[in-house]
């Protein structure tokens, strides 16, 4: 490893022989904006690889964002290129159709002959891989402010190329108000996790509020794609199994949570051909996968992915491979959690048939404000019924008249309440 300066790294990358480089990157809350500001002065054209990129990545002509899950830098871009695949194949991608020609990592600074990727992990290892077989470059930006994370973190300086030190505060997502409805959904789902679960859960105001109501439990393990301060709430109180390793993918949150993972041995950030493996995912004990989505229809499919009308909005994610190893372990279920409403557009969530393409089916159970609905092994009637009772009301007759036309349901047959 050779480090350079920034103006360094610009003279070497505007030196590359490739015409239209592919630039893999971390992403999520481990993108350097400041580093991808220098790579973006160099190269004229380029194509941009990265998950779920923040606001403030390069995106004008000459720039193609390449990504299998739209961030919102991403987001109604012209120079988006949308790759559908589950998180879990898309280290594949790297040593096919998509080989990366340099990766930029964003790493703490060495420490006994390593780095450490920090709080990203995911897809990075199998991108280094690749660039290395191919001849690419590897660039470690070295941050002080990025914790020690153990795991397929910790990476020898000698598999990498560049390294430049650029320090740079660490984003964290703000605090999201409770509100009754993501709170009255929170409930539902915690009073369905037994003691002693596997727990896979995302970001956002239902995951938050679901782990917000497991204070009660005990000797929950944490095996996910991704976690943020509401683990380490349960840390502290005492809710998590003490001999199981947490493990995830990547994290995001508080200065809180990145000062509690620093050189914490009990936590372990792997790559993604680990944490997204749906055989061994279906390997831990009661596996229980909370995941949401933008609609879900009579037949019990959900649509995560994109806006009504068709536009991308974000991407099969990781959902996709935790539903799938939930249902295959022993005690365990895949929990599908969302409103029933959309307050901001006005329309229900739980409609007639999803709009576009469907990015998961065959969940456990369905949980809204309204209630619960318990639909795997149940017959497409006994779904049907059991989806209309978690829509709100306004929308139950028209629901169960569009249930009644397509044959799910016989006439006169009224929604069983969600419960």
């Amino acid at each position: 490893m050779r480090t350079i300066s920034p103006e360094g790294l610009a003279r070497t990358l505007s030196a590359l022989p490739q015409v239209e480089p592919r630039v893999v990157t971390s992403g999520n809350a481990a993108t350097h904006l400041d580093a991808l500001g220098v790579v973006d002065g160099a190269l004229e054209r380029y194509r941009l690889f990265l998950l779920n990129a923040p606001l403030g990545v390069p995106s004008r002509p000459g720039v193609t964002l390449e990504t299998p899950f739209v961030g919102p830098g991403q987001r109604d871009q012209p120079g988006l290129a949308y790759v559908p695949a589950r998180l879990s194949l898309v280290p594949l991608l790297f040593g096919g159709r998509r080989p990366p020609d340099v990766v930029v990592l964003h790493t703490t600074t060495p420490r006994a002959g390593t780095v450490s990727l920090g709080i990203e992990v995911n897809i990075l290892p199998a991108a280094i891989e690749q660039a290395r077989a191919r001849g690419g470059l590897v660039v470690a930006v070295m941050n002080p402010a990025m914790p020690f994370t153990y795991g397929d973190a910790v990476l020898p300086v000698d598999e990498v190329d560049l390294a430049v030190e650029m320090p740079y505060p660490l984003p964290s997502p703000g605090v999201r108000a409770r509100d009754d409805v993501s709170q009255a959904i929170g409930d539902r789902v915690a009073a369905l996790v037994p003691n002693g679960a596997t727990l896979q859960l995302g970001i956002g105001a239902v995951p938050d509020a679901t782990l917000a109501a497991l204070g009660s439990h005990r000797s929950l393990r944490v095996f996910t794609e991704m976690f943020s301060d509401g683990v380490l709430d349960l840390h502290r109180r005492g809710v998590l199994d003490a001999e199981a390793r947490l493990v995830s993918s990547f994290l995001m949150g508080s200065p809180e949570l990145y000062a509690w993972v620093d050189r914490n041995p009990s936590v372990r950030v792997l790559r993604t051909e680990k944490t997204n493996d749906p055989s061994v995912i279906a390997r831990q004990r009661a596996m229980t996968s909370v995941n949401t989505a933008m609609q879900i229809d009579l037949y019990a499919q959900a649509n995560a992915s994109r806006r009504p009308g068709g536009s991308i909005f974000s991407g099969f994610g990781g959902s996709t491979d935790f539903i799938v190893g939930a249902l295959h372990s022993s005690g365990g279920q895949a929990l599908l959690a969302l409103a029933s409403w959309h307050p901001k557009a006005g329309v229900s969530t739980v409609v007639e048939l999803v709009d576009g393409p469907v990015t998961s089916f065959q969940h456990s159970a369905l949980v809204t404000e309204q209630g619960v609905a318990q639909v795997f092994g149940g017959s497409q009637a006994e779904q049907a019924q059991a989806v209309l009772g978690v829509a709100h009301p306004r929308v139950r007759d028209a629901l169960r008249a569009a249930a009644q036309r397509r044959g799910l349901i016989a006439e006169g047959v009224s929604p069983a309440a969600g419960r």
